[in-house]
């Protein structure tokens, strides 16, 4: 790192520091090995250091399709991004539990939404060739 020449009680010698931090520096004496303590104040840094937590992995609700269901209608929300393909059902159809009520691309796969219980669709939030986002109601159904 940095070579110094000192001369103590008329003896030279060549004094190399290798590594200094905080206060401990380790120093090279003609050719002997130490660490020694510097009596300095010891400067910080003005930059922080940043420490993140953990991010905990989602949980399987997190994953899920979402859909809120009361007395007698729930809605059906989009599982991630898509483009809808086909829309199998219109509004006023019963439908069957696991029946196919939209078929939607989704990072250049085919994907299908499937109705969770018997009912009645109430209405239909996209149209075909719609864009929609994680999270977008897509169906309406009043359970019978």
């Amino acid at each position: 790192m940095k070579n110094f020449q000192f001369t103590i009680s008329g003896n030279k010698y060549d004094v190399e520091i290798k590594q200094f931090e905080e206060n401990i520096a380790d120093i090279e004496v003609n050719g002997t090995p130490y660490k020694v303590e510097v009596h300095r104040e010891v400067k910080t840094s003005k930059t922080p250091k940043l420490v993140r937590s953990a991010v905990a992995p989602p949980t399987r609700s997190e994953t899920k399709i979402k859909k809120t269901i009361s007395a007698s209608t729930y809605t059906i929300t989009a599982p991630l991004p898509g483009t809808v393909l086909s829309i199998m059902v219109k509004e006023g159809d019963e439908v069957k539990k696991g029946a196919t009520l939209l078929v939607y691309d989704a990072m250049k796969m085919e994907n299908s939404i499937l109705a969770e219980k018997d009912g009645i669709v109430k209405s239909v939030k996209v149209i075909d060739g719609e864009n929609f986002l994680q999270g977008d109601v897509l169906f309406e159904i009043t359970t019978s």
